[in-house]
């Protein structure tokens, strides 16, 4: 099993939010559900994750 890289991970929890805001009824962009703010909050830490290792990377 090969490790998942940063960007796949990112990638991911972007995919898992459209997913879940498509067929949440509760979510909006100004308020979410309890796991809508689970998901979306995982994906801004991966997005911060992935731009501060493309920082470094160009640094």
């Amino acid at each position: 099993m090969t490790k998942r890289s940063l960007y796949d991970l990112y990638m991911a929890a972007a995919a898992a939010v459209r997913e879940h805001d498509a067929t949440c009824t509760t979510c909006s962009p100004d308020r979410r559900c309890t796991t809508g703010r689970r998901l979306y909050g995982e994906l801004v830490r991966l997005q911060d994750d992935y731009l501060d290792q493309q920082k470094t990377k160009r640094a």
